[in-house]
């Protein structure tokens, strides 16, 4: 349902899309990597201990790549995606819609097959072709190394529907890929007319098919071969992992990216996984009318008069309570889902599926044809994966769907570019130790191969970004112990925010600092009744969290500093300034 954003303002293409004439709006995104990044041929790589294979010349131009790269990173601030400049849409936003495009196939986009007899190892193997793995695979190959993505089928749809915030696709340089955008939202919090509630934010619907061929169009132009095959199974050593396919080939790479979504084909979890579920039955259709305003996007309707003549599933309503959530098209076009923001175990499709005719027979809509169905099950909060480790994740399989809303495409969309860059950064490891000492060749040791794992895990996951997911999951656990006028009381307290921080949780902009003015801010909105309830749910929460939270503090990878070391340093420095001072 809902969208997510936060990485650096950075375009996944390294030129922005033209924007649908009917709209204005502000762009501004850089790229980090894109525009300087290597420009020679990929090295040969050998099929045993797989080492990044460079000539000196080759080697001493990647490390001036990186050098540059160092500088423009070094003039942002120390965690760029906790609060960056606030996107923004300049100009009034009107309605825009247009039909989806259609998917991309081997005639629009050429992709390049890889041999594995010819070439049975690269830098980066990437398992599965979704956006976030062709996200980082282009970027990746755009610095100038090996890439091979695996998948069946590098051309498949992604079938998920996707919305989201204008601003977060315009912070990307994204914005040829809303089919649909809607000036504003609405949000129905009870049956009368006070609930309702306008959020002066513009939506859109995500055109997948165009941003699908976008991402394979990069890959095709740096480079990026795919092996169409599955994975069985991962394992490592001498500085190598070998990725064992579902015909017993193997192929070897220096590192292994798992993007295969919430399937989580690689990674490995060292706790056990109990997240929440958001669970959805949607529906594209034509119908003969509906009651939707077009330029509003309908982001939530927790009424449930259509379940008056039902005191069954009235009660089931009740206790776990869904919304609708509907995106009209056109007059005669409209898709409508029927979603459980968070249950676990989660709300069963029929349940979903029941409700959803229900509320279409009491909004007196009726249909003329069915486009497509849509049943989605989306993992909510839950254990990270155990990191580091030596298999990379992104995405669903790396646990960045946001915790109290669901979704994540920005939220993945923006962090590609940083864990691409890391990637960068530790496959240009080896050349810069051959540059230093005047070699051809530097091998990757395992000790090195973890390192260089560890070092983008880190970057995945940093010690801010820990601390703002473990607040989110505070508030999902809130969340899961809601009844229906709970759920509603609550929600009517969020959308009274301000703006900067009802948009700026639900797109992951906030740090964990501001995560703390976001949820006294929000005791304040609450009713009285709702108080005592977040009182009651939330102080067993809050020690829980703080609990967890304790590593965060106390050194939470092993090379971090921590808050004592950190404060012991600054004492020295001003003490050792001081000293200077006065003996002059």
């Amino acid at each position: 349902m809902f969208q997510t954003l936060s990485g650096r303002s950075t375009s996944l293409l390294s030129s922005p899309p033209q924007l649908p004439s009917q709209h204005v709006y502000s762009v501004k995104s850089t790229r980090i990597c894109g525009a300087e990044s290597l420009q020679s041929p990929q090295a040969a790589l050998g099929t045993r201990t797989l080492n990044v294979t460079r000539s000196t010349t080759h080697a001493r131009e990647a490390s001036r790549a990186r050098i540059r790269a160092q500088a423009l990173l070094q003039r942002t601030p120390e965690t760029p995606y906790f609060s960056p400049p606030k996107p923004s849409v300049d100009g009034p936003v009107q309605y825009y819609y247009r039909e989806p495009s259609p998917w991309p196939t081997q005639q629009d986009v050429q992709v390049a097959y890889h041999d594995l007899q010819r070439q049975p190892a690269a830098d980066l193997l990437v398992v599965g072709s979704g956006p976030s793995g062709l996200a980082v695979a282009e970027r990746v190959a755009a610095g100038g190394f090996s890439v091979c993505v695996i998948d069946l089928d590098p051309y498949a749809p992604m079938i998920p529907n996707y919305g989201c915030w204008v601003d977060e696709m315009q912070a990307m340089g994204l914005e040829e890929c809303l089919e649909v955008v809607w000036p504003k939202a609405k949000v129905w919090l009870d049956n009368d007319k006070s609930g309702e509630r306008f959020l002066r934010r513009p939506y859109g619907r995500m055109d997948r098919p165009m941003l699908k061929k976008l991402l394979l169009q990069k890959c095709a132009s740096n480079g990026v071969t795919f092996l169409t095959s599955k994975v069985s199974g991962v394992s490592h050593g001498d500085g190598t992992s070998t990725v064992t396919l579902s015909d017993g080939r193997t192929m070897q790479g220096t590192m292994v990216l798992d993007a295969t979504g919430h399937a989580r084909k690689l990674v490995k979890y060292d706790q056990e996984f109990n997240p929440g579920y958001q669970g959805a039955y949607g529906i594209t259709a034509e119908v003969e009318s509906h009651p939707f305003e077009l330029d509003t996007m309908l982001f939530m309707d927790w009424r449930d008069e259509h379940t008056h003549s039902n005191p069954v599933m009235r009660a089931s309503n009740q206790a776990l309570p869904t919304f609708l959530y509907a995106m009209p098209y056109t007059k005669n076009k409209v898709f409508l889902e029927e979603t459980s923001l968070v249950a676990r175990p989660a709300v069963g499709f029929d349940t979903l599926k029941e409700r959803l005719m229900a509320r279409m027979e009491w909004l007196g809509i009726k249909v003329t044809k069915v486009e497509d169905e849509e049943y989605c099950l989306i993992p909510m909060g839950g254990a990270l994966p155990q990191h580091p480790q030596r298999v990379l994740g992104i995405g669903g399989t790396a646990g960045m769907v946001h915790p109290s809303t669901g979704f994540m495409m920005t939220r993945m969309l923006g962090s590609a570019p940083v864990v691409a860059d890391a990637i960068v950064d530790q496959l240009s490891r080896p050349t810069d130790k051959a540059t230093t000492a005047g070699a051809a060749r530097q091998l990757v040791t395992e000790q090195g191969a973890e390192e260089m794992a560890a070092a983008v895990w880190q970057a995945t996951w940093p010690v801010e970004r820990i601390r703002q997911r473990i607040f989110m999951e505070f508030g999902m656990e809130v969340l899961l112990s809601l009844n229906l006028q709970q759920t509603r009381d609550f929600f009517a307290a969020f959308f009274s925010l301000s703006d900067f921080h009802w948009q700026g949780f639900l797109s992951s902009r906030l740090s964990f600092t501001q995560l703390i003015g976001f949820g006294l801010s929000l005791f304040v909105e609450a009713s009285p009744e709702t108080r005592l309830l977040l009182l009651r749910l939330g102080i067993p929460g809050v020690v829980q969290m703080l609990f967890v939270l304790l590593p965060t503090v106390t050194g939470y990878y092993k090379q971090d500093t921590t808050v004592k070391d950190k404060k012991f340093a600054h004492d020295r420095a001003a003490a050792a300034s001081i000293s200077a001072a006065k003996q002059q």
